[in-house]
């Protein structure tokens, strides 16, 4: 069986995806002012917060579901038609005339998103579980690269007026879904005798996360990586804020350490996961990649010099390591016809996880920065993070590897 190309499309899928995201974070306060009576910033950054908001709640309720229905009917099937809705939304962004078109296309958005849970699914169909960590690291490696370079596009394109980069999003997705049309085989692993109906009730939520808990050999896995994720989620949510607060940093120099983040992450997922797999075991790479991210964490907090936290990025990104060896040990303590739904509700838990950590961190950021404060520490949410990423860690202390006698092994 070729995976080169399943594989290299899922790559691409998680890529634009990325960009199409980056492209877009550029011109949104203006397009938001463009189409609301109250063109303050103040007033955009509040109805940003609720767009971002709508796009992480549809992640959340339909990413297990997608998922889940690719498993029944196919990743080809399932990819193609969220790559295709996906393209035009971007297009509905591009001529929303109100907040209510620019809410539709968030919605559109947040579901269409899934296709990074499914492209980690087709990498998981054409990988063999000692490889499915390094190859997780390639995807997440494309999601870095995308991330670099759809924002500096996007600040390129937003010369031609803030709705251009919401054009060239849709051809971007338009694109892929072509050569996904060629790249992915017409036959896909699925279950054909599940009957339809059936099939859209067990891809309900709750049906799939019990599906999924019900794999005795990946509950500490599952746990692990959420407490993990809403750990990292301190960085979207208060990193700009806190920058500017502590180092006195404008937007552009946040923007540049944003980058220089992307590049260290790409950097790290595409070079350094799979030497780590290889002398390690994914087991342990885990366990450096949270140790890691502790001590980053911890620094950051404490940190009171610009230099010093760009010098930090590097360590924070090469604890990144532990995001593909989770997912690695996860998929193969994961049946075949399960793949789908596990990566779905990998995706879906992510979302909560950022739904979650701006109303935790950010109020912490704000408190701590502010006049009534008992001492003053911008950092300190960077404090909690690194309180829940130790947790992570102790909880994978305790979990020890999988033995291959017992992945996909599931309670009756």
């Amino acid at each position: 069986m070729n995976a080169r190309a399943p594989i290299l499309f899922a790559i691409l899928t998680v890529l634009i995806d990325a960009m199409g995201i980056g492209l877009i974070l550029p011109v949104m306060p203006a397009l938001i002012a463009e189409v609301t009576v109250d063109p303050s910033l103040s007033h955009a950054a509040i109805w940003g917060g609720i767009l971002a908001s709508v796009f992480a709640l549809m992640q959340f309720l339909f990413s297990p579901v997608l998922g889940r229905l690719s498993d029944f009917y196919g990743r080809r099937p399932i990819m193609l038609l969220a790559l295709a809705v996906m393209a035009v939304d971007y297009v509905i962004m591009a001529l929303a005339g109100s907040l209510v078109w620019l809410l539709l296309g968030r919605i559109l958005g947040g579901i269409t998103a899934a296709t990074h849970a499914t492209a980690n699914a087709l990498v998981a169909d054409y990988s063999p579980p000692e490889k499915r960590a390094r190859r997780f690291g390639l995807v997440g490696m494309g999601f870095g690269l995308g991330f670099i370079i759809g924002p500096l596009i996007g600040g390129i394109l937003a010369e031609w007026g803030p709705r251009a980069p919401f054009w060239a999003a849709a051809g971007l997705a338009a694109l892929n879904t072509i050569f996904g049309f060629f790249a992915l085989p017409r036959r896909a692993a699925k279950e054909k005798s599940t009957p339809k109906m059936a099939a859209l009730a067990q891809a309900l939520p709750h049906r799939v996360f019990a599906l999924i808990w019900r794999i005795r050999s990946i509950r500490g896995y599952f746990t692990t990586y959420f407490v993990m994720t809403l750990s990292m989620a301190v960085y979207p949510a208060v990193w700009t804020y806190f920058a500017a607060e502590r180092f006195d940093w404008p937007p552009a120099m946040v923007g540049i350490s944003l980058t220089v983040y992307g590049l260290c992450y790409a950097i790290t997922q595409g070079a350094f996961v799979k030497p780590f797999i290889n002398r390690f075991g994914p087991h342990l790479t885990a366990q450096i990649g949270l140790g890691l991210s502790t001590i980053a964490l911890i620094a950051t907090a404490l940190t009171t010099r610009g230099d010093v936290i760009l010098a930090l990025i590097p360590i924070s990104a090469l604890g990144s390591v532990a995001t593909p060896a989770l997912h690695g040990l996860m998929s193969s303590a994961t049946p075949q016809n399960s793949q789908g739904a596990l990566q779905g509700a990998i995706a879906s838990q992510t979302a909560v996880a950022m739904i979650l950590a701006p109303i935790a961190m950010n109020p912490i950021f704000a408190y701590f920065s502010g006049d009534t404060a008992p001492f003053y520490l911008p950092g300190a949410p960077f404090i909690l993070s690194a309180a829940l990423c130790a947790v992570a860690f102790m909880l994978l202390l305790r979990i020890g590897a999988i033995a291959p006698e017992h992945e996909g092994r599931q309670d009756q």
